[in-house]
Protein backbone atom coordinates (compact mmCIF):
# COMPACT_ATOMS: atom_id res chain seq x y z
CA UNK A 1 0.00 0.00 0.00
CA UNK A 2 1.35 3.37 -0.99
CA UNK A 3 2.09 5.92 1.60
CA UNK A 4 -0.39 8.18 -0.44
CA UNK A 5 -3.46 5.80 0.14
CA UNK A 6 -3.47 6.35 3.65
CA UNK A 7 -5.49 8.84 6.23
CA UNK A 8 -5.15 9.92 9.61
CA UNK A 9 -8.51 10.74 11.33
CA UNK A 10 -9.22 12.20 14.44
CA UNK A 11 -10.82 10.09 16.95
CA UNK A 12 -13.38 11.91 19.75
CA UNK A 13 -13.67 8.76 22.00
CA UNK A 14 -11.51 10.21 24.88
CA UNK A 15 -10.94 13.67 22.95
CA UNK A 16 -13.67 16.37 23.43
CA UNK A 17 -13.85 18.57 20.36
CA UNK A 18 -12.55 22.34 20.34
CA UNK A 19 -12.44 24.67 17.63
CA UNK A 20 -8.76 25.05 18.16
CA UNK A 21 -8.47 20.99 17.50
CA UNK A 22 -10.39 21.08 14.80
CA UNK A 23 -9.04 24.17 12.65
CA UNK A 24 -5.20 22.64 13.63
CA UNK A 25 -6.80 19.18 12.00
CA UNK A 26 -7.48 21.29 8.52
CA UNK A 27 -4.24 23.13 8.64
CA UNK A 28 -2.68 19.29 8.77
CA UNK A 29 -4.52 17.97 6.26
CA UNK A 30 -6.81 15.86 8.17
CA UNK A 31 -10.20 15.74 6.83
CA UNK A 32 -11.51 12.48 8.73
CA UNK A 33 -13.39 12.82 11.75
CA UNK A 34 -14.45 9.57 13.92
CA UNK A 35 -17.12 9.72 16.92
CA UNK A 36 -19.99 7.53 17.92
CA UNK A 37 -23.29 8.50 19.16
CA UNK A 38 -22.79 7.53 22.82
CA UNK A 39 -19.42 9.44 22.88
CA UNK A 40 -18.90 12.50 25.75
CA UNK A 41 -22.29 11.00 27.49
CA UNK A 42 -24.21 10.89 23.86
CA UNK A 43 -23.93 14.50 23.18
CA UNK A 44 -20.71 14.23 21.04
CA UNK A 45 -22.80 15.15 18.10
CA UNK A 46 -23.72 18.23 19.79
CA UNK A 47 -20.93 19.53 20.87
CA UNK A 48 -19.27 19.38 17.33
CA UNK A 49 -21.77 20.96 15.70
CA UNK A 50 -21.95 24.07 18.12
CA UNK A 51 -18.38 24.58 18.50
CA UNK A 52 -17.93 24.18 14.52
CA UNK A 53 -21.13 23.87 12.26
CA UNK A 54 -19.45 26.13 9.44
CA UNK A 55 -16.41 23.60 9.62
CA UNK A 56 -18.40 19.84 9.42
CA UNK A 57 -18.94 19.93 5.47
CA UNK A 58 -15.04 20.19 5.25
CA UNK A 59 -14.64 16.98 7.03
CA UNK A 60 -15.42 13.49 6.42
CA UNK A 61 -17.53 12.13 9.27
CA UNK A 62 -17.88 8.25 10.70
CA UNK A 63 -19.91 7.89 13.36
CA UNK A 64 -21.17 4.65 15.49
CA UNK A 65 -24.49 3.44 16.33
CA UNK A 66 -24.94 0.25 19.03
CA UNK A 67 -24.57 1.93 22.81
CA UNK A 68 -27.81 3.82 24.17
CA UNK A 69 -28.39 5.18 27.98
CA UNK A 70 -29.38 1.52 29.03
CA UNK A 71 -26.38 -0.17 27.41
CA UNK A 72 -25.95 -1.85 23.85
CA UNK A 73 -28.47 -2.84 21.60
CA UNK A 74 -28.51 -3.68 17.61
CA UNK A 75 -32.53 -3.85 18.13
CA UNK A 76 -33.41 -2.44 14.16
CA UNK A 77 -35.74 0.21 15.72
CA UNK A 78 -33.22 1.76 18.04
CA UNK A 79 -30.43 1.97 15.11
CA UNK A 80 -32.71 3.87 13.03
CA UNK A 81 -33.67 6.11 15.65
CA UNK A 82 -29.85 6.85 16.76
CA UNK A 83 -28.91 7.09 12.78
CA UNK A 84 -31.76 9.88 11.99
CA UNK A 85 -30.91 11.64 15.41
CA UNK A 86 -27.28 11.82 14.41
CA UNK A 87 -27.71 13.33 11.60
CA UNK A 88 -30.27 15.40 13.08
CA UNK A 89 -27.47 16.90 15.66
CA UNK A 90 -25.07 17.12 13.54
CA UNK A 91 -26.58 19.40 10.80
CA UNK A 92 -25.72 16.62 7.78
CA UNK A 93 -25.56 13.31 6.92
CA UNK A 94 -22.38 11.39 8.38
CA UNK A 95 -20.63 10.06 5.58
CA UNK A 96 -20.08 6.71 7.53
CA UNK A 97 -22.08 4.37 9.74
CA UNK A 98 -20.80 1.67 11.69
CA UNK A 99 -22.11 -0.78 14.01
CA UNK A 100 -20.83 -0.48 17.64
CA UNK A 101 -19.02 -3.30 19.00
CA UNK A 102 -21.53 -5.72 17.51
CA UNK A 103 -19.75 -8.55 18.93
CA UNK A 104 -21.54 -7.93 22.50
CA UNK A 105 -25.08 -8.93 20.62
CA UNK A 106 -24.10 -11.33 18.15
CA UNK A 107 -27.82 -12.63 17.74
CA UNK A 108 -28.59 -9.55 16.23
CA UNK A 109 -25.52 -9.19 14.01
CA UNK A 110 -26.95 -9.86 10.70
CA UNK A 111 -29.95 -8.06 11.26
CA UNK A 112 -28.03 -5.21 12.24
CA UNK A 113 -26.40 -5.18 9.15
CA UNK A 114 -29.58 -5.33 6.89
CA UNK A 115 -30.69 -2.71 9.08
CA UNK A 116 -27.79 -0.13 7.97
CA UNK A 117 -27.85 -1.35 4.06
CA UNK A 118 -31.20 -0.10 3.73
CA UNK A 119 -30.47 2.96 5.69
CA UNK A 120 -27.75 3.78 3.44
CA UNK A 121 -30.37 3.19 0.48
CA UNK A 122 -32.51 5.50 1.69
CA UNK A 123 -29.89 8.48 2.01
CA UNK A 124 -29.24 8.47 6.08
CA UNK A 125 -25.62 8.03 5.05
CA UNK A 126 -23.21 7.55 2.63
CA UNK A 127 -21.50 4.08 3.60
CA UNK A 128 -21.95 1.37 6.12
CA UNK A 129 -20.12 -1.05 8.47
CA UNK A 130 -18.52 -2.39 11.32
CA UNK A 131 -16.45 -1.15 14.34
CA UNK A 132 -15.26 -4.08 16.51
CA UNK A 133 -12.53 -3.75 19.44
CA UNK A 134 -12.74 -8.00 19.06
CA UNK A 135 -14.33 -9.83 16.05
CA UNK A 136 -13.48 -13.46 17.67
CA UNK A 137 -17.39 -13.73 19.04
CA UNK A 138 -18.27 -12.90 15.55
CA UNK A 139 -16.60 -15.60 13.92
CA UNK A 140 -18.32 -18.27 16.30
CA UNK A 141 -21.57 -17.69 15.29
CA UNK A 142 -23.83 -18.64 11.92
CA UNK A 143 -24.80 -15.72 9.74
CA UNK A 144 -25.13 -14.12 6.37
CA UNK A 145 -24.74 -10.73 5.91
CA UNK A 146 -24.70 -7.79 2.87
CA UNK A 147 -20.60 -7.13 1.90
CA UNK A 148 -20.18 -3.97 4.09
CA UNK A 149 -18.73 -0.61 2.76
CA UNK A 150 -15.62 -0.95 5.59
CA UNK A 151 -14.46 -2.43 8.95
CA UNK A 152 -12.86 -0.66 11.24
CA UNK A 153 -10.45 -2.68 13.70
CA UNK A 154 -7.70 -2.46 16.26
CA UNK A 155 -4.18 -1.97 14.74
CA UNK A 156 -0.55 -1.60 15.51
CA UNK A 157 1.63 -3.13 17.84
CA UNK A 158 -0.71 -3.75 20.73
CA UNK A 159 -3.16 -6.14 18.84
CA UNK A 160 -2.78 -10.06 19.79
CA UNK A 161 -2.28 -12.71 17.29
CA UNK A 162 -5.67 -13.98 17.81
CA UNK A 163 -7.57 -10.35 17.09
CA UNK A 164 -5.26 -10.47 14.17
CA UNK A 165 -6.17 -13.92 12.83
CA UNK A 166 -9.81 -12.79 13.09
CA UNK A 167 -9.57 -9.65 11.74
CA UNK A 168 -8.21 -11.65 8.19
CA UNK A 169 -11.12 -14.42 8.86
CA UNK A 170 -13.67 -11.58 9.19
CA UNK A 171 -12.77 -9.02 6.08
CA UNK A 172 -12.95 -12.90 3.97
CA UNK A 173 -15.87 -14.10 5.44
CA UNK A 174 -17.65 -10.39 5.32
CA UNK A 175 -15.86 -9.59 1.82
CA UNK A 176 -15.42 -6.33 3.50
CA UNK A 177 -14.31 -3.49 1.21
CA UNK A 178 -12.03 -1.38 3.13
CA UNK A 179 -10.38 -1.73 6.79
CA UNK A 180 -9.76 0.90 8.57
CA UNK A 181 -7.73 1.11 11.93
CA UNK A 182 -8.09 2.42 15.42
CA UNK A 183 -6.28 2.12 18.92
CA UNK A 184 -3.07 2.12 17.35
CA UNK A 185 -1.18 2.63 21.20
CA UNK A 186 -3.99 0.83 23.21
CA UNK A 187 -5.09 4.37 23.91
CA UNK A 188 -1.79 5.89 25.90
CA UNK A 189 0.92 6.83 23.71
CA UNK A 190 2.78 9.00 26.48
CA UNK A 191 3.23 4.86 28.13
CA UNK A 192 6.73 4.67 28.64
CA UNK A 193 7.05 1.24 26.38
CA UNK A 194 7.09 3.56 23.43
CA UNK A 195 10.32 5.08 24.71
CA UNK A 196 11.72 1.62 25.27
CA UNK A 197 10.68 -0.38 22.03
CA UNK A 198 12.51 0.45 19.25
CA UNK A 199 9.71 0.72 16.68
CA UNK A 200 11.75 2.25 14.02
CA UNK A 201 12.42 -1.78 13.53
CA UNK A 202 9.43 -1.91 11.22
CA UNK A 203 10.08 0.45 9.09
CA UNK A 204 12.74 0.86 5.85
CA UNK A 205 16.13 2.00 6.27
CA UNK A 206 16.99 5.50 6.04
CA UNK A 207 14.14 7.19 7.67
CA UNK A 208 14.35 9.28 10.88
CA UNK A 209 11.41 9.56 12.84
CA UNK A 210 9.91 9.71 16.48
CA UNK A 211 8.60 6.02 18.62
CA UNK A 212 5.19 7.80 17.68
CA UNK A 213 5.63 8.29 14.47
CA UNK A 214 7.34 4.93 14.00
CA UNK A 215 4.37 3.40 15.57
CA UNK A 216 1.98 4.89 13.37
CA UNK A 217 3.60 3.52 10.48
CA UNK A 218 3.30 0.20 12.09
CA UNK A 219 -0.14 0.44 12.76
CA UNK A 220 -0.99 1.00 9.07
CA UNK A 221 0.58 -2.50 7.95
CA UNK A 222 -0.95 -4.66 11.43
CA UNK A 223 -3.18 -4.74 9.67
CA UNK A 224 -2.98 -3.07 6.35
CA UNK A 225 -5.73 -0.37 7.00
CA UNK A 226 -6.48 2.69 4.71
CA UNK A 227 -7.22 5.03 7.45
CA UNK A 228 -6.21 5.49 10.99
CA UNK A 229 -8.18 6.72 14.01
CA UNK A 230 -5.47 8.84 16.41
CA UNK A 231 -7.01 10.62 19.26
CA UNK A 232 -5.57 13.59 20.96
CA UNK A 233 -6.16 16.60 22.12
CA UNK A 234 -3.10 18.56 20.75
CA UNK A 235 -2.58 19.38 17.45
CA UNK A 236 0.97 19.09 17.93
CA UNK A 237 0.35 15.26 18.52
CA UNK A 238 -1.90 14.84 15.17
CA UNK A 239 1.11 16.44 13.16
CA UNK A 240 3.30 13.93 14.73
CA UNK A 241 0.96 11.53 13.27
CA UNK A 242 0.34 12.67 10.11
CA UNK A 243 4.22 12.67 9.50
CA UNK A 244 4.42 8.91 10.59
CA UNK A 245 1.99 8.08 7.94
CA UNK A 246 3.76 8.70 5.42
CA UNK A 247 6.56 6.54 6.78
CA UNK A 248 8.03 3.26 4.42
CA UNK A 249 7.09 0.37 6.49
CA UNK A 250 9.65 -3.06 5.66
CA UNK A 251 6.78 -5.45 4.86
CA UNK A 252 8.93 -8.61 5.70
CA UNK A 253 10.03 -7.28 8.91
CA UNK A 254 5.86 -7.40 9.19
CA UNK A 255 5.45 -10.43 7.72
CA UNK A 256 8.35 -11.77 10.22
CA UNK A 257 6.72 -10.07 13.05
CA UNK A 258 3.01 -11.40 12.08
CA UNK A 259 4.51 -15.01 11.87
CA UNK A 260 6.19 -14.79 15.75
CA UNK A 261 3.00 -13.39 16.93
CA UNK A 262 1.27 -16.29 15.83
CA UNK A 263 3.79 -18.94 16.92
CA UNK A 264 4.30 -17.23 20.51
CA UNK A 265 -0.06 -17.58 20.36
CA UNK A 266 0.54 -21.21 19.22
CA UNK A 267 2.76 -22.48 22.35
CA UNK A 268 1.02 -20.31 24.94
CA UNK A 269 -2.75 -22.34 24.06
CA UNK A 270 -1.01 -25.64 22.94
CA UNK A 271 -3.13 -25.52 19.75
CA UNK A 272 -3.90 -23.30 17.21
CA UNK A 273 -7.25 -21.19 18.93
CA UNK A 274 -8.97 -18.20 18.32
CA UNK A 275 -9.34 -17.27 22.26
CA UNK A 276 -4.92 -17.04 22.27
CA UNK A 277 -3.99 -13.92 24.64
Amino acid sequence: MRTADRRIALGLYRTGPTRHLLEGALEQGVTDLDTAFNYHHFASHRALAAIADDLLAVFTISTKVGYFPDGHDLDPARLRVAVERSAEELGRTPDTVLLHNPESSVDGFATACATLLEMREAGLCRNWGLSTWDPRPLLDADWEIPRPDVAMVRAGLTVSAGILSAVDELVDRARIAELWGMAPFAGNADDSIWQTVDTSTFLASGQQCSPLQAGVAAAFAIPEVTRLAVGTSRVEHLAEAVDGSRLEVNTETVTVYRALLRERATVSAGAPSRKDQ
